[in-house]
């Protein structure tokens, strides 16, 4: 169902982006890759949420730096992305997550992140007006920017077993925005959600991504 097409940022930057629209699509989302590009899985989730009646778009974010990326699942994946993220800063990244918003406006538009785009869900909720609600991931740069303030409501999701995210990240995220709905899956680890992974939580999964359709519906009801 999904195709690429163009979109253009208010600075003039053209990229790539991922659009999935289902028959009957009342709702709309923009999906935040992870460090690995729109690579299949991130095309796999923009499916998936169509399915769930939403129209998707999934913005290349690494295009402002190189074209056509998608990376696996290895250390060496993990390296080359961490690499491609240090070489753009957070505006300019905002800046196309907001083209992707501006293409599925005037209706209510939501957006969900995985990794290092569960962070940029977060800040996307709290430096923009674009978004209705906001989902995040495993996103391991929130704790850093938990003082900022959302502007829609916010819910995470994190895994008790995750590694990269210490559980003090988690308390003090809860203890800045008691408002924000956040659960912490047991046995779960980072990238739980991603078939792709090792890391991969079938029931952790399902739970949380029962949850984010039910938190985006409510919150952008058409």
């Amino acid at each position: 169902m999904g195709h690429i097409t163009t979109i253009q940022a208010a600075d003039g930057h053209e990229f790539s982006a991922w659009e999935t629209e289902g028959s009957h699509h009342p709702y709309t989302l923009v999906v935040v890759q992870e460090i690995f590009g729109v690579n299949h899985h991130i095309r796999q989730v923009c499916e998936n949420f169509a399915k769930a009646g939403f129209h998707v778009i999934a913005p290349a974010l690494f295009d402002r730096v190189q074209r056509g990326v998608e990376l696996d699942y290895s250390a060496e994946g993990v390296k080359e992305g961490l690499a491609l993220r240090a070489q753009i800063p957070l505006a300019k990244t905002l800046l196309d997550i907001q083209a992707a918003a501006s293409v599925l406006k005037p209706r209510k538009v939501g957006i969900i992140g995985y990794c290092w785009g569960g962070t940029l869900a977060w800040e996307a909720a709290c430096r923009t007006d674009d978004f209705a609600a906001a989902v995040g991931w495993y996103g391991g740069g929130i704790a850093a920017s938990r003082n900022e303030t959302p502007r829609c409501p916010v819910q995470l999701h994190f895994g008790e077993q995750d590694a990269s995210i210490p559980h003090t990240d988690i308390a003090a995220i809860r203890q800045a925005h008691p408002e924000v709905e956040l659960y912490v899956y047991d046995d779960a680890g980072h990238g739980f959600g991603c078939p792709e992974r090792n890391s991969f939580n079938a029931k952790a999964y399902q739970e949380a991504q029962e949850r984010s359709i039910d938190f985006l519906k409510s919150n952008m009801n058409p």
